[in-house]
């Protein structure tokens, strides 16, 4: 298929989602970049659509529709100045609480700032004015990039009458062609939602679960999957998704930092578990129930993107969207403490959660046999699960900490994981650790962190210094990122080490003794547990030195070894 077969394609899935959603009609204006944009709005059928010379008049108009539905009103222009002819009308939406969908077409990249006709700086063109701004790209029509456009419909559309109702802005970059001579034929995949349901819905329900209830009557076999949720979310045995997936007999797939992983239904290993794709595919759910941003774990990622045909649902507070593989079939804007009003219990199916907690109980023993009694990047992530005082924080690093706690983390964990995970960078970590301990200096504040994260910020330890905050910084020394090494990156030797596993040469000794911090080498499981149990003032740095090779040998032997588990 030709690039502008693409094009039409997506643009078909999109418009078609619009009307699915149900705006109030559609104004367009004469021009050439436009061209895919306009047809594709006129040739639907279901959008009203009507033509306007001027798109300053066309703002307007689409504002008039909206102000007379309460639905969003599509707009769609050509490139350069023809945009900023709707500044007016989108200005006065924001401040009138108005929805509207801003279509604008663009040039591509390679034909911005080298003097192409009828191309100005189109990103972000209306400020703060639009409610939300995504420049969307060009696109090969594969099944992932269509339901990925689906739902950034659905997500224009939603967010515009969200809230506080107000403007939307998408810039769409369109190459030449931009007329197809062939037939169109049908969508990769299937196209939309049966019944013409949108591709994801949004449910409003004044914190009442009353839909999601209906949802989950219709359900069997479902999992929860519980991720961060925003600061004051409950934590602990009494989580209502732990409450809730007790209750229903559903497995609970839980991220550490969820606060979730506990109770009967949490399953602890399913990082490992589903990394055996025959066993994965065994467990295929008949429905999803997720709160929270998504766990780090990629094989739950792939698992769940992956299940075609199963209901994924979401509680989606405050515009948070949390959907990469574009699966969501509803989101609620509920809160997690909303499931504590679910009251009823349907369809329990014991031996569906056994199947699981069965898995898990042999992945742990498995784990725990290939682990032994060795210090290792894996059993310091448990270790700062179960030796650590009651009630504890962990605030974990990026990269290998994160991925280890999550794998490695038993249920009922004695800690509270807390992490940087809204851009998963990590820069601020020490400095993080620092504020979580002087917010809560009543209770014990552990740092798990990698040399490379320490070294990032270096100048963080002078909080501990200047303020006299506790602290416990548990230092994994691999001497470079060794996420890297789990990574094909691995393979590029000739830049490998200087430029992508960047070892600092920093002596963790000496970097205690320059913040007068004090110092603790790791030998031993024991020494560590020891470490653990203490509380010493001020800062304290415990350095465990690891071996990078061996890390990655000791990560596939663990998996081989809950795989082998799984087959007896």
């Amino acid at each position: 298929m030709s690039e502008t077969h693409d094009t039409y394609l997506l643009l078909r899935a999109f418009v078609d989602e619009l009307a699915r959603c149900g705006v109030a009609g559609a104004c367009t204006s004469p021009g050439s970049r436009s061209t895919p944009l306009v047809l594709s709005l006129a040739r639907d059928g279901r959008i009203a659509t009507t033509s306007h010379v001027d798109e300053r008049a066309a703002g307007f108009f689409a504002l008039g529709l909206a102000k007379a539905t309460g639905r969003p009103a599509v707009l769609a222009c050509t490139s350069g100045t023809a945009a900023a002819n709707y500044a007016p009308a989108v200005i006065e939406a924001a401040e009138a609480r108005l929805p509207l969908v801003v279509l604008t077409a663009d040039r591509p990249p390679e034909l911005r700032d080298v003097g192409a006709g009828q191309t100005i700086d189109q990103i972000k063109l209306f400020g703060s004015a639009a409610k939300w701004f995504v420049e969307v790209g060009t696109h090969e029509a594969t099944p992932e990039r269509l339901r990925w456009i689906r739902q950034l419909a659905c997500r224009a559309v939603w967010t515009a009458m969200d809230g506080r109702a107000g403007p939307v802005h998408l810039n769409i970059a369109l190459r030449e062609p931009l007329v197809l001579d062939e037939p169109l034929g049908d969508e990769p995949g299937g196209g939309g939602r049966p019944g013409g349901a949108p591709w994801t819905a949004r449910v409003t329900s004044d914190e009442h679960p009353a839909p999601l209830i209906d949802w989950l009557r219709e359900q069997r076999h479902g999992v929860i999957v519980a991720g961060r949720e925003e600061p004051g979310a409950p934590a602990g045995p009494d989580h209502p998704a732990a409450r809730l997936a007790a209750a229903l007999a559903w497995p609970l797939l839980a991220d550490p930092l969820s606060g979730a992983r506990h109770g009967g239904a949490a399953i602890a290993h399913y990082d490992a578990l589903l990394r055996d794709e025959a066993w994965a595919q065994r467990v295929t759910p008949g429905a999803v129930l997720r709160l929270g941003d998504l766990p780090t774990s990629k094989p739950l990622r792939q698992w769940l993107a992956g299940l075609d045909g199963v209901s994924q649902v979401a509680l989606v507070p405050g515009g948070a969207w949390h959907d990469p593989a574009a699966t969501l079939e509803a989101v609620f804007d509920l809160r997690s403490p909303a499931l504590g009003a679910i009251d009823e219990v349907w369809h329990t199916d014991r031996a569906w959660l056994g199947t699981w907690r069965d898995a898990d109980a042999r992945a742990a023993r498995a784990l725990g046999e290939t682990l032994g009694d060795e210090l290792s990047e894996p059993r310091v992530a448990r270790e700062l699960a179960t030796a650590v005082p009651e009630g504890a924080r962990v605030v974990v690093a990026a990269s290998m900490p994160i991925r280890d706690v999550e794998t490695f983390w038993p249920v009922d964990a004695r800690a509270t994981a807390l992490a940087n995970r809204g851009a998963n960078g990590i820069d601020g970590t020490i400095s993080t650790a620092f504020g979580v301990a002087a917010a809560r200096p009543e209770a014990p504040v552990f740092l798990h962190v990698g040399d490379v994260a320490l070294a990032h910020d270096l100048g963080g330890l002078l909080a501990g210094k200047r303020l006299g905050v506790p602290l416990t910084i548990v230092v994994v020394d691999t001497a470079g990122g060794g996420i890297f090494d789990f990574l094909p990156v691995a393979t590029q030797r000739d830049a490998y080490e200087e430029h992508v596993l960047t070892p600092t040469g920093l002596e963790v000794e000496r970097v205690a003794a320059l913040f007068d911090a004090r110092y603790v080498a790791i030998g031993s499981v024991a020494e560590l547990r020891d470490a653990l149990a203490e509380r010493p003032a001020g800062t304290t740095l415990l350095h465990v030195r690891t071996a990078r090779a061996e890390n990655v040998a000791l990560h596939r032997r663990c998996w081989a070894a809950v795989a082998a588990a799984l087959a007896v």
